[in-house]
């Protein structure tokens, strides 16, 4: 189910209504829960309902292994802990890469491969898996700490519920952000209607269906020309201009749909980090990691790359830690090696440029801040061509094509509607770069149009939102 649907919103209200309703209910956190985990697994299973059972299947794998590491024997807390993370990552590893495993021991023409390929990726697989490992990592962390084994109700049905919300909920179950357990567990309570912040959700989710709807859905119609053998007819400018498009598109979709988690978190008493902070005004690819899909970037340093060692064994440790992280990062976005290499291009920037920052001391101008910005803006927007081709003979005939297609007549139309249908990212980036610079005028400037702003978003998410397409994390 999209979050662009009309059965969609149909639910939220369904669900707003008997979740906010009054009357005698004891206690009045239980009833809310159980709205919440029957509305999630309906909305789960909506196209699909023998997904719920992978769904129960993986949050008792978590029920179960947490649970024993505060209340089992103390001296099987560590053997808890890993049959857990094990089997999480069995599931992830089945459904996600068993295609591409198989491929690689017995060749891509078999029977067996072929039945593996043909297994369907469940939606949102990634997302609920990294979110039982965060539990199951967060709880053996923290099993002697009072107040995170407070969060572990002795009741087991209990936990089960309340693990069962964490992993199912469902503005964050199948987009993200990824929320770790220690941020949502405390938040399972009874809550108010009195409380909504009603201004930060109308702003998260008039933004975040403007970025996905008006921006992100007609850039596609655009982008669509990246596809094989159609766009070795299409000029270099075009290629150049389409592939700009996608860094706009992705962007816009992705946050998009993580503000409209966000905005619908909120309604029901629920905060979510932040999962975008305007990546592409980046001057350095380190701070673009900061910026860009700050769930998995968090995650991966906090589960993986600190556990490896980050920083802590000589530079020679950290650069292998900092790049393995950046390539396992990659091969989570999706069971092709363009993935993988995908992440060994961003692992070996972030290796090289620490190499530089280390080494070399230039001083702060603001054209050279400038080129920076737009150097880590080329290379990542270069990088997406392996997300958007994910066959790696492709993005080979696309950078051909660019190469040598200098003399073909360009597509006007399409490079018209891709830069016009940018210019929304660009300005929400300017926007926030003003917003920044501490000039009062300014300031005051953009709180007297913010008002305007959002008419003006709400007025083109009715008028002039593009086909509706579904998120393109979907895939991931």
């Amino acid at each position: 189910m999209l979050f662009t649907s009309l059965e969609f919103v149909i639910l939220v209200l369904i669900t707003f209504v008997i979740y906010y309703l009054p009357g005698g209910r004891t206690p009045a956190s239980n009833f809310q829960m159980i709205t919440l985990i029957v509305s999630s697994l309906f909305f789960y299973g909506y196209y699909e309902p023998i997904l719920v059972l992978l769904l129960l299947f993986s949050v008792g794998i978590n029920v179960v292994s947490s649970y024993l590491i505060i209340y089992g024997r103390p001296a099987n807390r560590r053997m808890h802990a890993i049959w857990g993370v094990v089997l999480n990552l069995a599931i992830l590893l089945f459904f996600k890469y068993s295609g591409l495993l198989g491929s690689a021991l017995f060749g891509k023409d078999t029977e067996v491969v072929a039945f593996l390929v043909s297994i369907p990726l469940p939606i949102g697989i990634s997302f609920f898996t990294f979110q039982g490992i965060s539990l199951i990592v967060d709880t053996y962390r923290n099993r002697d700490l009072e107040s995170y084994r407070s969060l572990i109700p002795r009741l087991w049905l209990s936990h089960a519920r309340n693990v069962l919300l964490f992993k199912s909920f469902f503005p964050q179950l199948v987009s993200g952000p990824i929320v770790k357990a220690y941020y949502f567990l405390p938040q399972i309570k009874q809550k108010h209607f009195g409380e909504i912040n009603w201004e930060y959700c109308f702003r998260a989710l008039t933004l975040g269906y403007f970025l996905k709807m008006v921006v992100a859905d007609n850039l596609k119609d655009q982008t669509g020309l990246i596809v094989y053998p159609f766009f070795e007819a299409e000029s270099t400018l075009t290629l150049l201009t389409m592939l700009f498009g996608y860094s706009m598109q992705i962007y816009a979709d992705f946050a998009g749909y993580s503000l409209i988690a966000l905005g619908l978190a909120a309604l029901f008493g629920y905060q979510f980090p932040i999962n975008f902070n305007f990546p592409y005004i980046s001057s350095t690819f380190s701070e673009f990691w900061r910026r860009w899909h700050i769930s998995l970037s968090s995650f991966l340093r906090e589960y993986l790359y600190i556990p490896l060692g980050g920083n802590r064994h000589g530079w020679f440790r950290t650069y292998f830690n900092l790049f393995i992280t950046m390539v396992l990062g990659g091969l989570w976005h999706g069971a092709a090696w363009s993935y993988a290499i995908w992440g060994t291009f961003h692992g070996l920037l972030l290796v090289i440029e620490r190499i530089v920052v280390n080494h070399v001391t230039l001083k702060p101008h603001v054209l050279f801040h400038i080129l920076k910005v737009l150097f880590v803006f080329s290379l990542v927007t270069f990088a997406w061509l392996l997300f958007k081709l994910p066959d790696f003979s492709h993005v080979i005939a696309y950078v051909r094509a660019v190469a040598l297609n200098g003399d073909r007549p360009h597509n006007v139309l399409p490079i018209a509607l891709v830069l016009v249908y940018s210019v929304p990212v660009i300005g929400y980036h300017i926007w926030y770069l003003l917003r920044e610079s501490k000039m009062a005028f300014l300031q005051a400037a953009q709180s007297r149009s913010e008002s305007l702003l959002f008419g003006v978003m709400l007025f083109l998410i009715i008028t002039n939102s593009g086909s509706s397409n579904s998120f393109i994390y979907f895939q991931f």
